[in-house]
């Protein structure tokens, strides 16, 4: 049993007709022929039913179809597995994050692999639907919070656990606290993401178990335009810590959220049945160590 036998088979599969299955193939239809001939002769079976014109797949046919397709994607695993060894630096990598995660995940990050990896091409999306993209094979690797019943498909890193603190200006009153209970918040002109954003469903969560309510927030789609009324005094927000820690803006202060204290774990994500060049590997290696650095900074460990 050949590799083009089965090359020739799965086009007939395709197309339900030797004649247009010869076309595409670029070959003759008696060739094509042959050739399943003597891919049914091998196996002992018919692998086609022939009703006048028409032809369907018989129980071997469909046994076959089936192993087929996963021979050519062993094969093409193989081949890229192969191409990736000879040129590492090649290639594209897309990911997934979600949005915000740029301005601390990726920003620094990306400049210096881009320095290291100048052939590569990465390109970084922000989207809700990190996981759902992951899964449909849309990403090469996502960056989103630990989803509570993975797919067999999807294998899960930890990165770290990130919680979320109440952002004032530096001269606010609570500013000079250490905490705030979480319900203080209903008393505050707040500034937030819009409702699709994760920040935002966290916060939700957290008012729902408390039975509390935000008054009119005032909402923006960016985080510079959150940091920005923040440092005006037009309205506090909540962030994560860590992203305060790392951006480090003298004006504004993150004041610890009590009972409860929003938080997140944030994984990376990959299809286990997808090929992973090194490219993909190395920025995973990169991205953790980017991280420990960046934690290390702030007097933090990692998850």
């Amino acid at each position: 049993m050949e590799l083009r036998q089965l090359e020739y088979f799965a086009a007939i599969c395709k197309e339900m007709h030797f004649s247009r299955a010869a076309e595409k193939l670029c070959t003759t239809q008696s060739n094509l022929s042959q050739q399943i001939k003597f891919l049914e002769n091998e196996i002992g079976l018919p692998l086609f039913d022939r009703i006048g014109k028409r032809i369907a797949l018989t129980d071997a046919g469909r046994i076959l179809l089936e192993q087929s397709r996963s021979i050519f994607e062993h094969v093409d695993y193989a081949k890229r597995a192969i191409s990736d060894l000879k040129q590492m630096e090649g290639g594209r990598l897309d990911i997934g994050i979600l949005p915000g995660d740029g301005d601390l995940l990726f920003d620094a990050l990306l400049i210096d692999f881009h320095k290291t990896y100048p052939k590569l091409s990465i390109s970084v999306t922000e989207t809700t639907d990190v996981y759902e993209q992951v899964l449909d094979g849309t990403r090469d690797l996502g960056v989103t919070t630990v989803p509570l019943k993975p797919d067999e498909s999807i294998a899960v890193i930890p990165l770290f656990h990130e919680e979320f603190v109440l952002a004032v200006r530096s001269d606010h009153p609570l500013a000079k606290l250490k905490a705030v209970p979480f319900e203080q918040l209903q008393e505050l002109k707040m500034v937030l993401f819009g409702p699709e954003h994760q920040i935002t469903k966290v916060i939700q969560s957290c008012c729902l178990e408390k039975g509390i309510t935000m008054d009119n927030p005032i909402v923006t789609s960016t985080l510079s335009t959150q940091l920005s009324l923040v440092e005006q005094g037009i309205g506090a927000s909540i962030l994560p810590k860590l992203l305060l820690d790392y951006l480090n803006r003298e004006q504004i202060v993150g004041v610890k959220l009590l009972h409860p204290t929003p938080s997140q774990d944030i994984c990376i994500l990959y299809r286990t049945d997808k090929f992973m060049g090194q490219a993909a590997k190395l920025f995973i290696q990169e991205l953790q160590a980017f991280l420990q650095s960046v934690m290390n900074h702030t007097g933090r460990s990692s998850g």
